[in-house]
């Protein structure tokens, strides 16, 4: 079929296997929208022959694809296949210079490695413009076997915090965890920017922006311009505080959630003082350093956020020729609201700095690696990064997950994926200016549904997500250009590979030092008996964990208290007592093992509670020690029994996703100084220290 033939040269699949040995079609309607997002004109049959004629011609006459890779002793095939004769050049990321690449003796061509420009004019006239990503072979190394605590920071409370974690609360966790417990990384939720504005999205995982932390993270009080507040503002700036510690008091009383608008408002207004003090000479000069650094990247994200100040966060919903960031009303407005600009500019180089500082402390209290960023799969359709950046972006797409055995009406995240065409035309420039703002203060970064960088799932707008398709990137050069900021970084790169993973894929990663993601509960032999995995037959190359914050926490898991849980919100597809029976027989099967294995203490058994329970948490973590993972990560409020998940997929007003604090195993709410106190979490933490 012509469609067929043509969604293929355009990278998208028009099928897919939601298990092992099924396959099922993509709707022509689900394909016909993908390619037509992709610029592919498919509106009547004569369109779609016309559309295949033009692209099998432009592949069969291109010299070179707009993106190259060239791995360590690897030439890429697009070079070596060229006409004999033709005249290659190559100008360095960082020369103006162009130099004759001879295509004799690729193998060992002295090219630095980053992302330079090439030329290529072959015997017959035809020409090539191309980007030549020349990467490491392999991510860092993270050295050592290292363990580490994951944290969704916002429910990280501390006596000093404004009702939610901040930043000032994540260096005093990373001091204390590297000094006292001997951990090598601290491992966070995304600290992307959310969308402005009332009633927040509070999930991190759909954010206005990527590229630029949140400033609702900041440690007001740690700002140098806060002690020289004049003693009017100084008054005002202690008002609020109050206000903030009765919001804290509040989610520690456990009479509330966590509020971020609440806390934003209260800081917002706390940062509009602190902005009145004037920059001494050297903080004006290191601003004026980020200014230049960030460039027109940080100009549309403040641009942006003043707009949406005035127009709302939507901007869809802005008067036309403010949807543009390049056109002309957009920098009439940008000039108008200056003084709004500086405000947002100034609060993303706040941010920046406490996020160095969050680093370099963890880094002092001894941690190999430090602070562990987390990278959303993408971006509010209607925040900064979908305006600015609308070149790269697949309009009325959205990314998910086809039907599968988990779900069987697929999933819509309502997040727009980049186009992949547009991303190698450009050298994948705005991913590679992503991965570097975010490497900047971080030991390592973990990629949520790294299978993306290979293929998403779009749905098109309106339709459900069983009507979608997969589109395929260019996993190699998405690879190059991850490894090569990685290793300017001195970073090591974890990937999200959980669920359903193409052949290959992973095989992909761990040949470039991608680690992978192993949760105890779904390491079984899948391929055989489907028991629970033992510890040897674990892979080396991941980060080893009982949980995350999509998942039960492990006293839940054990106690099947999870079962209950989505019970009482209706989201059970089969009987109540068939599910406790399911997951009491999961749970038997693993303590079975780790008894066998001399994990548990004699006598534990049978319903779990108090001292047995805790000795069973105990014992998953000396299970995870026993395998050959690298790095082994502990879930905080594992440490002190907190029963609830952070979020409950599936749930939208049901459950408070991401509006929890961590709390103790009755459900009341622990500050951070009551974990460092906690006898449980220390009894845990000896597990690592033996």
């Amino acid at each position: 079929m012509p469609l067929t033939r043509l969604a293929d040269l355009h990278g998208v699949a028009t099928s897919y296997a939601p298990s092992p040995n099924r396959t099922l079609p993509a709707s022509d309607a689900a394909v016909s929208a993908v390619l037509t997002a992709l610029g592919v004109d498919v509106s009547t049959p004569e369109a779609v022959e016309a559309a295949l004629a033009d692209r099998e011609r432009e592949l069969a006459e291109r010299l070179l694809p707009p993106t190259l890779v060239w791995w360590p002793g690897s030439p890429p095939d697009a070079l070596t296949a060229l006409p004999s004769g033709t005249r290659v050049q190559v100008t360095p990321e960082d020369a103006e210079t162009p130099t004759d690449l001879a295509l004799g003796g690729l193998a060992s061509a002295p090219l630095p490695s980053g992302v330079h420009s090439l030329t290529a004019v072959a015997p017959d006239g035809r020409t090539a413009h191309a980007h030549l990503v020349v990467a490491p072979a392999r991510v860092p190394d993270p050295g050592e076997r290292t363990y580490g605590l994951l944290v969704q920071l916002y429910s990280l409370l501390s006596r000093r915090s404004w009702g939610m974690g901040d930043l000032g609360d994540l260096a005093e966790l990373a001091a204390w965890a590297g000094r006292s417990l001997g951990a090598g990384f601290v491992q966070v939720n995304p600290l992307h920017a959310a969308v402005p504005g009332a009633h927040t999205d509070p999930s991190p995982y759909r954010p206005s922006s990527r590229r630029f932390p949140d400033p609702v993270h900041l440690r007001v009080e740690d700002i140098p311009e806060y002690a020289y507040l004049d003693p009017a503002d100084r008054e005002r700036a202690d008002d609020l505080a109050e206000r903030a510690a009765t919001l804290r008091a509040a989610v520690l009383l456990k009479d509330a959630l966590i509020d971020r608008d609440a806390v934003w408002d209260l800081k917002r207004q706390a940062l509009e003082l602190i902005r009145k003090v004037p920059l001494g000479p050297g903080r004006l000069a290191a601003y004026w350093d980020f200014l230049a650094r960030e460039g027109e990247a940080l100009e549309d994200h403040a641009t942006y956020c003043a707009l949406a100040e005035v127009r709302g966060p939507d901007w869809h919903h802005w008067p036309e020729g403010l949807r543009d960031p390049r056109s002309p009303e957009t920098a009439r407005a940008r000039s108008e609201l200056m003084d709004r600009v500086d405000f947002h500019c100034r609060l993303a180089w706040l941010t920046d700095a406490q996020l160095g500082t969050a680093q370099r402390t963890a880094r002092d209290a001894g941690m190999p690696i430090g602070l562990v960023h987390d990278l959303a799969v993408g971006v509010h359709p209607d925040g900064a990064d979908a305006w600015a950046q609308q070149e790269y972006v697949a309009e009325g797409m959205s990314v998910g997950a086809p039907p599968d055995a988990f779900n069987a009406r697929g999933q819509d995240w309502g997040l727009p994926p980049w186009r992949p065409d547009r991303l190698a035309a450009s050298g994948y420039a705005p991913y590679r200016r992503l991965l570097r703002a975010l490497f900047r203060h971080a030991g390592a970064l973990r990629i949520d549904h790294v299978m993306g960088l290979f293929r998403l799932w779009w749905v098109p707008r309106g339709r459900p997500p069983t009507e979608g398709a997969y589109v395929r990137y260019d996993g190699e050069a998405m690879l190059a250009v991850l490894t090569l900021e990685a290793h300017r970084a001195g970073a090591l790169v974890i990937g999200e590979d959980l669920g359903t993973v193409e052949p290959g894929v992973r095989e992909a990663l761990r040949a470039h030092g991608v680690f992978g993601t192993s949760v105890l509960w779904f390491e079984r032999d899948w391929d055989d008996t489907g028991r629970p995995l033992p510890p040897e037959s674990w892979r080396t190359d991941c980060l080893a964990t009982a949980t995350t914050h999509d998942l039960p926490s492990t006293a839940a898991r054990l106690s099947g208290e999870h079962v209950e849980l989505r019970d009482r919100l209706g989201l059970l597809a089969r009987p109540l007592a068939t599910e406790r029976a399911e997951a009491a027989a999961e749970a038997g099967e693993w303590l079975a093992l780790f008894s066998r294995l001399g994990l548990m203490p004699e006598g534990v058994g049978g319903a779990l509670a108090g001292d047995a329970e805790e000795a069973a948490v105990r014992a998953v973590h000396r299970f995870l020690l026993r395998t050959p993972a690298r790095m082994v990560g502990v879930w905080l409020p594992d440490g002190v029994g907190d029963r609830r998940p952070q979020n409950l997929p599936g749930t939208w007003d049901e459950y408070p996703n991401w509006r929890l604090p961590i709390a103790d195993a009755e459900g009341r709410p622990v500050t951070l100084e009551d974990l460092a106190a906690s006898p449980r979490l220390h009894a845990l933490m000896d597990v690592f220290r033996e």
